[in-house]
């Protein structure tokens, strides 16, 4: 419980709350690289995965669809797909369009983490936090809670979330999320996670 008791220590007394400290941290976060390996029933997506701020994202699949290149812009609001990697084929869809949305429904304009926090954040407005002590996930020091909503409540189908924070940088490194059944939905790991890395604009280009 050392690294737990050490996180709750440095946001005081009067800030115990882990999500508010999280999503504090996120705000000083500018863009980062990250590796997300999402299962969901028996099914594992591989994806590298780029976001610059003010919501620029870009997706490299690993695994399943190998050389798929998914790329997010705010500017236009649309999603542009290469389903081939090269820029021969591409195709330009709204992020509410099925195609580009993950199995659970996840959009790729609201994919990054600072949305997941609000999303937590919502959850527990009316529901309960409970601190359940520290882990290891992969060669991290990290502190897992769960927020669950109360009775029914969901938000996004979502019912109960379990998040593992990094314990240095407090941002997700593993999330499971559950339905009003206490089914998994969706699990997530983050590896290899780069904060305030430089993306070049072309990264984002089309």
């Amino acid at each position: 419980m050392m690294a737990a008791l050490v996180v709750m220590a440095s946001l005081g007394a009067n800030n115990p709350d882990l999500v508010d400290a999280a999503i504090e941290r996120y705000r000083k976060v500018e863009s980062y690289q990250v590796t997300l390996r999402s299962s969901y029933g028996d099914k594992t997506d591989i994806i590298r995965y780029a976001y610059k701020k003010p919501g620029f994202v870009r997706m490299d699949f690993v695994q399943p669809y190998k050389g798929a290149v998914l790329i997010y812009s705010p500017r236009t609001g649309n999603v542009r797909l290469r389903p081939f990697g090269g820029r021969f084929l591409s195709l330009t869809l709204s992020p509410e369009n099925r195609l580009v949305q993950s199995p659970s429904g996840q959009r790729v304009d609201r994919s990054d983490i600072g949305a997941l926090l609000d999303n937590v954040k919502a959850l527990q407005r009316k529901g309960e936090t409970a601190v359940l002590g520290e882990e290891i996930v992969g060669e991290k020091k990290t502190v897992r809670f769960a927020v669950a909503g109360t009775g029914d409540f969901v938000v996004g189908g979502v019912h109960r979330y379990d998040l593992w924070l990094d314990s240095v940088t407090l941002l997700p490194v593993k999330v499971v999320s559950r339905d009003a059944n206490d089914d998994v939905i969706e699990t997530v790991v983050m590896d290899d996670l780069q904060i305030n890395v430089k993306l070049g604009d072309e990264l984002f280009n089309p």
